[in-house]
């Protein structure tokens, strides 16, 4: 049980990642069967997170059986494209590269008005857009690499990036990523980089989030056991930083959720009726 180091009360996120890596493989193999795939398509951005995506796909299906697709923006950063393809050599897949500028410049080019917050929302929905067409191109399933943190937070744009419907990383925080990606044989350079989504140039996520993955984990998982805010403050948290926490969390729940339907009858998806996981039939 590989314990997390350097922040107080780390020791609730430890895991034994051999086993978590070898469940998360299992996890994706029995997915796409079900599904009735036998190919996967993960976009790569050079970060950890979809390195980590890559490299389960890989072990679960084989690297023949994996596309990766490098999907940049003329306003993305270098080190972006490099890593993608670090983490496609590390792993044996092939990368295939997409330029998105003129998807996204021809949009721009008619809103003049396009901010760099909603410019970045618009390259993470044309980068599905993509990836949803390759899917039906190479009949292969895509694959999110959104962690906990991330999707708690409503650190994503909203059908962008959460979109595939198969998510591996989905209950790891972004420290659990890390112990993950280290298992795993991420390439170091991609390990040990501030983490950004890259979509405003400069824009790292602990400057946009208020604070550190590291300490940010710690309070997650102790807010949703339902520890009070002074016992996390007793671990060596800050009340601004608890505060900070709780409220990413409570203003994002619309965004972990199917759109909101008027229920008018006793049948309505979700409410009444069996949820598709629950109706399936089992594998044999």
């Amino acid at each position: 049980m590989r314990k997390v180091r350097g922040v107080p009360g780390g020791e609730v996120l430890a895991l034994d990642y051999p086993a978590v890596a070898d469940y998360l493989t299992r996890f994706l193999e029995r997915e796409l069967a079900w599904r009735g795939y036998t190919k996967a398509l993960v976009a790569v951005s050079g970060g950890v997170d979809s390195a980590t995506t890559l490299a389960l796909a890989a072990r679960a299906l084989g690297p023949e059986n994996v596309h990766a697709l490098a999907l940049p923006h003329a306003e993305s950063a270098p080190e972006s494209l490099e890593h993608a393809r670090l983490a496609a050599r590390a792993f044996g897949v092939d990368l295939e590269v997409i330029d998105i500028t003129p998807m996204v410049e021809g949009y721009a080019s008619v809103r003049p008005d396009l901010t760099p917050y909603r410019k970045g929302n618009v390259k993470a929905r044309a980068r599905m857009i993509v990836l949803f067409d390759l899917s039906m191109a190479y009949q292969a399933l895509p694959l999110g690499t959104g962690n906990k943190t991330e999707r708690l937070f409503g650190y994503f744009t909203w059908h962008g990036d959460d979109a595939p419907p198969v998510n591996p990383l989905g209950d790891l925080y972004k420290t659990q990523v890390w112990g993950l990606a280290e298992e795993l044989g991420v390439p170091e350079a991609i390990l040990k980089k501030p983490p950004t989504a890259d979509l405003i140039p400069g824009q790292t996520d602990e400057a946009d989030l208020g604070l550190s993955y590291r300490r940010a984990d710690v309070i997650l998982e102790h807010y949703l056991k339902g520890y009070p805010d002074a016992y996390i403050q007793a671990l060596g948290y800050r009340e601004e930083e608890i505060r900070r926490v709780k409220e990413l969390v409570n203003k994002t729940h619309y965004k972990r959720h199917l759109p909101t339907v008027a229920v008018v009858s006793t049948t309505a998806i979700h409410e009444f009726y069996l949820r598709p996981l629950d109706y399936r039939v089992e594998l044999t």
